[in-house]
């Protein structure tokens, strides 16, 4: 499999070394539905996955969630089960491609503000098995600006922002960086463009972006990297698998494969170390 031979640099190792003790967090989010978002989460975790890290997939879209469909699982349990205190997080938890661990979503985050101390702590302590045995943890967040999606976002070490060439997506995906610097969002935000005709189209859409972000937000954005239209990619999600195992020598996957590596590049060394689920909890309160 073409991920398979990717370098594992030094730099990789460093992020996703064993003397840890909480997963880094990255963030997978756009400004509007459509741009791919959740094939990029998918193929993104899949590809870390395969370099042996120990990798969780989190579905954070409360409402129309699937990353079931797109990683070929039958989900019947999933996050929603947890936050009602049904079920326990590891009895929710798929293994996907490589060992990954996919944790499907579900509704209810919102009623987050409704339970009481015992039940936020015993959701807590359940989450917190999530970041405290793996190493990254991918979440694919909702589109748009919600309650939800920017909590996820906010709670995160690194953003990984999602966007198009069409007007309305960047002007959606600049919205999203706008919210997020406006509440001072600390971690890294980056762009990946989707969808290109071409590498020169995807590299302009970046560069206005960052442009804009920077003149009226003072933020810089990171280039996360370009990754071309490919007919490939729709037909891995008819199959219900991720590109890179349907059609690894494809350039959707090699692409895929490049913006894995670039972004553990990115990723600091070691997470805050306040607890991701408990920082997402207290945003609700």
């Amino acid at each position: 499999m073409e991920v398979q031979s990717v370098n594992r640099t030094a730099r990789l190792e460093q992020v996703t070394g064993k003397c840890r003790q909480q997963a880094i967090i990255v963030a997978i989010t756009s400004g509007k539905g459509g741009v791919g978002k959740t094939n990029i989460a998918a193929n993104l975790a899949v590809c870390l996955a395969a370099w042996r890290q120990k990798v969780v997939l989190f579905d954070a879209d409360l409402s129309l969630a699937n990353l079931d469909v797109v990683m070929g699982l039958n989900s019947r349990y999933n996050i929603g089960h947890v936050l009602r205190g049904q079920k326990s997080i590891d009895e929710i938890i798929h293994t996907g491609p490589g060992g990954l661990s996919v944790v499907c979503g579900g509704s209810g985050l919102e009623q987050l503000a409704d339970l009481n101390e015992f039940q936020r702590q015993r959701l807590l302590a359940e989450l917190a098995k999530l970041q405290g045995s793996s190493e990254i943890i991918i979440v694919d967040t909702a589109a748009g600006i919600s309650k939800s999606v920017i909590a996820f976002c906010l709670a995160s070490d690194h953003t990984l922002v999602v966007t198009t060439p069409q007007a309305t997506a960047m002007t959606d995906a600049y919205a999203t960086t706008k919210v997020l610097s406006k509440n001072h969002y600390p971690g890294h935000i980056s762009v990946v463009v989707n969808m290109a005709e071409s590498i020169s189209q995807g590299r302009e859409t970046y560069r206005h972006m960052a442009s804009v972000a920077k003149r009226f937000l003072d933020r810089h954005l990171y280039d996360a990297g370009v990754i071309l239209r490919d007919e490939q990619l729709n037909h891995a999600v008819r199959m219900r698998k991720p590109v890179v195992l349907a059609y690894p020598k494809a350039n959707v996957s090699k692409s895929l494969a490049s913006l894995a590596r670039k972004l553990s590049s990115d990723l600091p060394a070691e997470s805050d170390g306040k607890g991701f689920f408990r920082k997402v909890v207290d945003f609700f309160l």
